[in-house]
């Protein structure tokens, strides 16, 4: 049985899958727009939505939470100092996931995820 059991797991291990996470979350934070497939978009999706959640408090602690969670400090001046005040009156709902297609090589789903 699956009681209580969250996420997806996408068909890797812990170590890949969580570098595959933070891996598509410091792109789509840096260029504001990716492709990647449904399963992981949906994925991805909650994941950068807690991370600009975080951003909208701009002090140490919050910078340190999302250091920890991404690669790139990049990504995490960017939180803090762009995407955090432009979000500051939203509650949420900051990505939006558009579904483009089928891949032509294996037909898999392909969605855009944008910052909305």
């Amino acid at each position: 049985m699956r009681h209580r059991k969250k996420g997806k797991i996408l068909d890797r291990k812990v170590g890949p899958r969580k570098a595959l996470i933070k891996n598509l979350a410091t792109s789509l934070i840096i260029y504001e727009k990716i492709k990647t497939t449904e399963a992981k978009a949906k994925v991805l999706r909650s994941f950068v939505e807690r991370l600009i959640t975080k951003g909208k408090v701009n002090n140490l602690q919050s910078r340190r939470e999302i250091l920890r969670r991404l690669f790139s400090e990049n990504a995490v001046r960017k939180i803090l100092d762009e995407l955090g005040p432009r979000y500051k009156d939203r509650a949420g709902g900051y990505t939006r996931i558009i579904k483009i297609g089928k891949r032509k090589g294996d037909g898999g789903e392909i969605a855009q995820v944008e910052l909305v």
